[in-house]
């Protein structure tokens, strides 16, 4: 397979939907087991050398879910040699719900989902009654695994960039992407308004950068870097290369360089870094970053 391979959205819309559910049950039951770290840096998932980990979590006993994406398998672990593991192929989102929750119990583990439903997902069909999502083709899911992979590399190479505090590259179960975000120690006082999910992951200045299968507002695979909050004028700084370009989303603006124009690319690898490195100088500057304190030796001096 080739670095970067194809995965338009159209292909493997009904699977990644699938995919996509399959993956924020097991995030939630991370989320309700895993001790609590700063900016939900606990909650994502992180990838393994077949696919995809909730890492260690619970206590007495610690136990693990992986999501085995070559054989195409969940396993769960617990740390005293007990293990047990079913197919992903042919599962409805119910049936997947019952088989984790069965195995979860046989095993003595915790077995409930806290707000078993889909966070931000236009089908809210609760997971226990889910039976219209069970369409899994292996190949686009492998598919999927591979480029994970190689975009978290990418991702790891520009965020030993920086001295700035910096969250791992991890893969967020309710929006599907993989995300690297850097913080400014610039705290930010938000409205009373604000959700708690929102108040803890945005309490001081960041620059976020990461990529995503497509949606329905951008319905193709991309690179994409955010600054939030946002600093006046960012969207007038330029961006490189010349397929990348500023949208409008959600109120603000997102610096976006489409999917097809990296992997078709001379040098995609190095096609991603100068995104990011554009987009990062935007926003830092635009926000008052110091961008020569932050720099490690080995990155590139800002253009």
């Amino acid at each position: 397979m080739p670095v970067f391979p194809p995965v338009p959205l159209a292909e493997w819309s009904d699977t990644k939907e699938t995919l996509h559910r399959f993956l924020q049950v097991v995030g939630k039951l991370r989320l309700a087991n895993a001790p609590r770290r700063n900016h939900w840096w606990h909650v994502p998932f992180h990838l393994t050398g077949r696919g995809l980990t909730t890492r260690p979590m619970g206590f007495d006993p610690v136990f693990a879910v992986d999501l085995d994406l070559v054989d195409h398998r969940l396993e769960v672990t617990v740390a005293d040699g007990r293990r047990t593991s079913f197919p992903l192929p042919g599962l409805s989102v119910a049936a997947f719900h019952r088989q984790l929750l069965g195995s979860l119990s046989a095993l003595g583990l915790p077995a409930t989902v806290e707000q078993p439903v889909p966070f931000d997902l236009a089908d809210r069909t609760p997971f226990a009654e889910d039976e219209q999502h069970g369409a899994y083709d292996r190949a686009a899911v492998t598919r999927y695994w591979v480029v994970l992979g190689q975009v978290a590399q990418v991702l790891e190479e520009f965020a030993g960039r920086s001295y700035a505090k910096t969250s791992p590259v991890h893969h967020f179960w309710h929006t599907f992407d993989l995300a690297v975000t850097r913080f400014s120690d610039k705290r930010v006082t938000q409205p009373e308004a604000v959700d708690p999910v929102t108040r803890e992951a945005y309490s001081h200045e960041v620059i976020s950068a990461g990529f995503w299968f497509g949606d329905a507002q951008v319905p193709e695979p991309a690179f994409y870097s955010y600054t939030a909050p946002e600093p006046a004028g960012l969207a007038e700084e330029p961006l490189r290369p010349a397929a990348a370009r500023w949208i409008e989303s959600r109120g603000a603006h997102l610096a976006l360089l489409p999917y097809e124009d990296v992997r078709t690319a001379a040098d995609p690898r190095a096609t991603v870094l100068d995104f990011l490195e554009s987009a990062y100088t935007a926003g830092a500057r635009r926000a008052g970053w110091d961008l020569a304190a932050l720099r490690c030796p080995t990155a590139p001096e800002p253009r």
